[in-house]
């Protein structure tokens, strides 16, 4: 019954600012999302508690706190416009036409490999759709979702994040990637411990990779690497196939990132042992996400992108998910 009267006294507008203001704790950030005046945005809120006959937000407080009976109405908030947005998905599915704007995201060690194709089909196939995409780190991608900033994104799970859903489309296989002279390079394929961890290049903090990576070799790399003349970390993996071929050592890339490699650096590659390491990929979403045709199109177009043994987890497969530390997520 409170849901019902809740639809009729308040504006989906209303709905959105009341969410906005609560998303971003400050009037003057959300009356800037929603692309209105701030006393506009606030008249809409002040009007709605009048209707109501309760305090959504605590004003009185920096940043702005909302109530109890708020956080209530900012719950159903989410729910009521999840639920007009399943409404123009139902029309759409109808019609069979995808059309709209989506905020997509990816992180950096998966983007430059699967981003570039994915648009260059997607407009082609669904040209009334308008993809919004950016590159974001898993922090920074897992805040988005919760403030609906994106509708979804593409990245290694799992997360294990309450409230966000997760879509697991293929798992990719890290592979060694060696210099010359690396005894490693003897052998046809590799353990985790033929890797040289005073000689391995890694990611930033903040990458998901690095802290796979940590976790596939050894606890100790940190004090290894202290050994080492000099001490760069890379931004991203292209920078690591670099820094190995003109300074030595080696690095652990995803696969999919040396699909475009040479003869001469495939022979610098060596494959990991049953059970070899992989990260799952998936798109994830927000719990309140309602959009799964786009959704669905978008895993249909990914996986066209995506080797068939990695969309395949093949029977009886043995393989090491490796997972990121949970502490720098």
């Amino acid at each position: 019954m409170f849901a019902l009267q809740f639809l009729i006294l308040m504006t989906i507008t209303q709905l959105e600012y009341v969410v906005a203001v609560a998303t971003y704790k400050s009037f003057v950030a959300a009356a800037e999302k929603c692309f209105v005046t701030q006393p506009t945005l606030s008249m809409q809120i002040q009007k709605l508690e009048d209707e109501l006959g309760v305090k959504i937000f605590d004003r009185n407080k920096h940043p702005i706190a909302i109530t109890d009976m708020g956080a209530i109405i900012v719950s159903q908030a989410q729910i009521a416009l999840a639920e007009c947005e399943r409404i123009h998905e139902l029309i759409q599915g109808q019609q069979k036409i995808l059309s709209g704007v989506f905020k997509f995201a990816a992180i950096p060690t998966v983007a430059p490999n699967i981003l570039p194709g994915l648009l260059e089909n997607y407009s082609k196939n669904f040209p009334a759709m308008k993809l919004q995409v950016k590159e974001m780190e898993t922090n920074q991608i897992i805040s988005a979702l919760r403030n609906n900033e994106i509708d979804a994104a593409l990245l290694s799970t799992p997360l294990e994040e309450n409230g966000i859903k997760e879509y697991p489309l293929f798992y990719e296989p890290f592979v060694g990637y060696f210099s010359e002279g690396e005894k490693a390079l003897k052998k046809r394929m590799i353990v985790p411990a033929d890797i040289a961890l005073d000689r391995i290049w890694l990611l930033n903090e903040g990458h998901c990779m690095r802290n796979q990576i940590i976790n596939l070799c050894s606890d100790q790399i940190q004090k290894l690497q202290a050994e080492r003349p000099y001490r760069y970390e890379s931004s991203n993996v292209e920078t690591l196939r670099k820094m190995v071929e003109k300074n030595g050592g080696m690095a652990v890339l995803p696969e999919l990132a040396t699909l475009e490699f040479t003869e001469d650096q495939i022979e610098h590659i060596r494959y990991f042992e049953d059970p070899e390491p992989v990260r799952e990929i998936s798109l994830v979403t927000n719990g309140h996400f309602v959009r799964m045709s786009v959704l669905q199109s978008l895993m249909d177009e990914i996986l066209k992108l995506v080797p068939e043994k990695m969309r395949v987890q093949k029977k009886n497969r043995k393989v090491l998910r490796i997972q990121s530390a949970k502490l720098e997520l």
